[in-house]
């Protein structure tokens, strides 16, 4: 029988270092392990290692964590397994300053750890932990890591390494002032319930259509709602396609917000319908409840965990439908929707129910 790891608290933590270096649904997982780190060492520091995204959104928070700092480009670590141009320089005064830190902790929540545990024990803290994948470098305290798990409940269990009993199973993130004002000067002055659509996704076989987000749109419309469809620039005509083909005005906030405008804006929608995508995981941060369009699978990683405010319709298509390969080996390069079966009646109940929900809780 395997032996149950180390479990204790660490004594006289002072620093701990959390990798994490990903985007923003990457960082939102790590949010219930992040708030047991603090319970369970109140006086320390702690410091996400993180991507571009991330460290924009937690500039000028200090909570849940301390500070971020950007990891420069490293192979399989901020970055994919292959392609990164790092430069030796750079990581070498990256791993010096780190070292300088002096952490008491470096814990590894980003992946099996074949890339990553390297990562991590270059650090020079005095206790390392995370998960490990047959074959990867073991650290100090380290439990198996299987693919099919909740990545929330994952990262609790490398917190509950070094001794963080669980205080949340929800993701938390603060909402500041400077985020609603942000979003107050983006959004019309109206009184109806604002709700927002997000029809992008980095993946562009997560995409539902933009003419069954419309249907949605509509309804919400028709249900008293103030609908505002958001996304990057680079979501231009995925957002434009959507709001053409609604037959109620939609607002636009296309490119119009920072991620920080983002938050204060899913602050205050009543509900957010969303593509598998960082927003979406970042509107279940601040607490706006969500329709969640997932490929089956993905829920199993990437869901939320409480369902009273949060409700995933899925796809449970298995074959890419342009060749017939299976989504489950490897990549056959086709970007067609693999979410497109899910029905707009299925979105829009979710999304009416979930609406009624937050205008009664309110009223």
């Amino acid at each position: 029988m395997r032996p149950l790891p180390d479990r204790r608290l660490v004594e006289d933590v002072e620093r701990i270092a959390v990798l994490r270096a990903g985007g923003l649904g990457d960082f939102v997982f790590t949010l219930p392990a992040l708030w047991a780190l603090r319970a369970a060492y109140p006086e320390a520091e702690i410091t996400l290692l993180g991507g571009p995204a991330q460290v924009a959104l937690l500039r000028g928070r200090d909570e849940p964590t301390h500070r971020a700092i950007l990891v420069p480009p490293s192979t399989g670590v901020n970055g994919p397994d292959t392609g990164v141009e790092e430069d030796e320089e750079e990581l070498e005064r990256f791993f010096a300053r780190m070292r300088e830190e002096r952490f008491d902790l470096a814990l590894q929540m980003h992946g099996g750890g074949g890339f990553s545990n390297p990562f991590v024990e270059g650090l020079g803290a005095r206790v390392t932990a995370g998960t490990r994948a047959p074959g990867a470098p073991p650290l100090d305290r380290d439990v198996p890591y299987v693919y099919a798990q909740s990545e929330y409940l994952r990262n609790l269990e490398v917190a509950g390494l070094v001794g963080a009993g669980v205080t949340t199973l929800e993701p938390g993130l603060p909402v500041t002032s400077g985020d609603v004002a942000e979003a107050d000067e983006k959004l019309p002055e109206d009184d109806r319930p604002l709700v927002a659509l997000h029809p992008g996704a980095g993946d562009r076989r997560r995409r539902w259509p933009a003419e069954k987000f419309a249907s949605v749109g509509d309804a919400l419309a028709e249900a008293g709602a103030l609908v505002a469809v958001a996304g990057v620039e680079e979501d231009r005509a995925l957002i434009s396609g959507v709001i053409g083909a609604m037959r109620h005005e939609a607002f636009d906030l296309c490119g119009k917000l920072s991620l920080g405008g983002l938050v204060g804006a899913f602050s205050r929608c009543e509900v957010v319908v969303s593509n598998d995508s960082g927003p979406l995981h970042l509107a279940v941060a601040v607490g706006t409840p969500t329709v969640g369009i997932y490929w089956g699978p993905n829920l199993v990683n990437a869901g939320p965990p409480m369902r009273a405010r949060h409700r995933p319709a899925l796809s449970w298509m298995d074959v890419c439908p342009v060749c017939g390969a299976s989504l489950f080996g490897d990549d056959c390069g086709h970007v067609e929707s693999i979410v497109d079966g899910v029905s707009v009646e299925e979105v829009s109940a979710h999304a009416l129910d979930l609406l009624n929900g937050s205008l009664t809780t309110r009223r």
